[in-house]
């Protein structure tokens, strides 16, 4: 046990001072980081939305099913495909990152807007693709630069972190929805620019808020995490009472702005428990300054080390170094077919090349394709099936909450059975796929009012294989090259979406629209849009869609057998050895201080 010295500097310091001093604290403190990606994420549900304003793109534009579908798979392309900015969200600063998606979000959404409402040209359909990757792909540079630093930010607590911040993205459709509605009422055209300019404007209020910070571990994080969530599960339940209400009820504007008003106040309600949580550090910090006392730097040490002599160093940390060292001069390619142990820090070309990712890869495209294919498709499956369109949006908004419900319950629930039973994550992912197939057959065979429920269901089961994926690849393949690889772990989402979306849904859909039409003797003009009416219209489509998510389960039974020795392991031990290495324990709450403000005295 070592005790600083120094006499405390914070003793005589002013109200001014010491409000000063707090709001810096405040600003750049961990608390506020996870706030920003809160708010962040929950403006993050273009890709949700895509129902509520895809009719305005089909009709506007003259384009039939495939060509809508092959649109929306450019959507997905733009949502999914994040190796640019994963690989550049290694060597650039978050800053970087959001600024970049936040002109991205607005340009591809701009255009969008324009060439819907007719103020520019009509644009050809790849341009209208190109639109829509630029526009989507902004999530995957919000989420580098927002995301990915709250999890390496909180290691230890990475199930829970992503459960929460992918649970606002899963509810940011129905909160977009409400505040679309209170501020354009039902100017369909409206929402395209409403998603343009309010996510960009969040990254940029919060662009300098983010960064990496040194890992330290505070004793009531985990509480904290649980305040956060409760508020969310708040927010939750509200929008699905309203929504259930304003199925029944037609709202006013004026209505919509009452519950607008009411979402507003319930995602800034969390800054509350940052001001408290940022408050206490602070007074520890400055009880730190004032009186050193009570402050103990507790140093632990291997064994080897404690048995020998103190100037000798650690044999297993001359190992340990010796063996990074040689790495460093070896090249990646020769270490690619040369993995560490699971949970160990993998290269890129490691992680990429394994087994296990190719696996988690085949499952992921047979998982995710279908999901996604039901979610892009839910307005034209209303349609056909005989809802009103007011249903459409509520279809939107239940798969907005129940993907949140999924993202939030897989996110807290994995890591509490894994810690108290060792359940593995990819058993669970496997069961979630499993759940879909019910889903998938329910839009199949369209049991009367079956698609509400199938609505629940495809959101649940998105959202919590979303959060699943990425809690398994860091589980897996470590933190250091995270960005990376949480960016590759959803490239097999756009593969799996065009095969089951674009060639199968949207080829079967407009085969069956055509056999209509010629049954009606009708001929289908340059431009006119196609559409078909009935159960046949996507019955085949899902049924295919139905034998590949079970083929998917299959093969995410087997990343199951080949990691359950694995997860019956400690597999946060690594992430515990970073932080146990030094602890500064504050006399009265047990907030740890950070690491630079206090250094290690040195061994000799």
């Amino acid at each position: 046990m070592v005790v600083p010295s120094g006499s405390g500097g914070g003793g005589g310091r002013g109200g001014l001072s010491n409000i000063k001093s707090f709001a810096i604290q405040l600003l750049t403190g961990p608390w506020l980081m996870i706030f920003g990606s809160l708010l962040i994420m929950s403006a993050a549900g273009s890709t949700y939305m895509f129902g509520m304003y895809s009719g305005d793109i089909k009709d506007s534009l003259g384009y039939d099913q495939t060509a809508l579908n092959l649109v929306s798979f450019f959507k997905d392309i733009g949502t999914n495909v994040g190796l640019l900015s994963g690989l550049l969200g290694e060597v650039t600063p978050p800053w970087f990152m959001l600024s970049v998606g936040a002109v991205l979000n607005f340009f591809g959404y701009f255009m969008i807007w324009l060439a819907v409402t007719k103020r520019i040209a009509r644009p050809a359909v790849w341009q209208m693709c190109l639109y829509i990757c630029v526009g989507n792909n902004s999530q995957a540079f919000a989420g580098v630069g927002s995301l990915i630093v709250c999890v390496k930010n909180f290691p230890t607590s990475r199930g829970i972190v992503l459960g929460i911040l992918k649970g606002y993205v899963g509810l940011s459709g129905a909160i977009m929805a409400q505040l679309y509605h209170a501020i354009y009422e039902d100017n369909s055209k409206a929402l395209i620019l409403f998603i343009g300019w309010l996510p960009a404007a969040i990254s940029l209020v919060f662009v300098r808020s983010f960064r990496f910070m040194k890992v330290t571990h505070q004793a009531n994080e985990l509480k904290v995490f649980y305040k956060f969530l409760y508020i969310s599960i708040g927010l939750a339940v509200f929008l699905m009472i309203i929504i259930i209400v304003e199925n029944k009820v037609t709202f006013t504007q004026g209505e919509y702005g009452g519950s607008a008003a009411v979402v507003l106040i319930m995602l800034f309600l969390p800054i509350a428990i940052v001001v408290a949580e940022e408050l206490n550090i602070w007074k520890a910090k400055q009880a730190v300054l004032d009186d050193p006392s009570p402050v103990k730097v507790i140093t632990e040490k291997p064994t080897q080390e404690i048995a020998g002599p103190l100037d000798q160093p650690a044999p297993m940390s001359s190992t340990i170094e010796a063996r990074v060292e040689d790495q460093a001069n070896v090249s990646c390619w020769k270490t690619a077919f040369e993995p560490p142990n699971r949970g160990d820090d993998y290269t890129i070309l490691q992680a990429l090349f394994s087994i296990d990712m190719l696996i988690l890869f085949l499952a992921t495209i047979c998982g995710f394709g279908g999901v996604l294919t039901a979610i892009n498709n839910l307005g034209q499956i209303g349609a056909s099936q005989g809802y009103p369109r007011q249903s459409v949006s509520t279809f939107v908004s239940l798969v907005s909450i129940w993907s949140y419900l999924g993202r939030v319950i897989s996110g807290f629930v994995s890591d509490i059975i894994l810690a108290k039973y060792k359940f593995p994550r990819p058993l669970m992912l496997t069961l979630i796929m499993l759940l879909s197939c019910l889903g998938h057959l329910l839009i199949a065979f369209n049991v009367p009012g079956s698609l509400y429920v199938a609505s629940l269901i495809i959101g649940f089961c998105f959202g919590a294989q979303l959060s699943l994926i990425f809690v398994i690849i860091s589980d897996l393949f470590g933190l250091k090259y995270y960005s990376t690889l949480y960016s590759f772990g959803v490239l097999a989402t756009p593969i799996g979406c065009y095969i089951l979306n674009v060639k199968v849904t949207g080829n079967l859909y407009d085969k069956e629209a055509r056999k209509q039409m010629a049954a009606l003797g009708i001929m289908r003009k340059a431009g006119q849009d196609l559409n078909c009416t009935g159960t046949a219209c996507f019955k085949l489509a899902f049924i295919i869609t139905t034998a590949a998510t079970l083929f998917g389960v299959l093969v995410s039974f087997i990343l199951v057998l080949r990691t359950r020795k694995f997860y019956k392991s400690d597999i946060y031990k690594t992430c515990r050895g970073e932080q146990n290495e030094v602890e500064i324990v504050a006399a009265g709450n047990g907030a740890m201080a950070p690491e630079e403000e206090f250094p290690r005295p040195d061994k000799n």
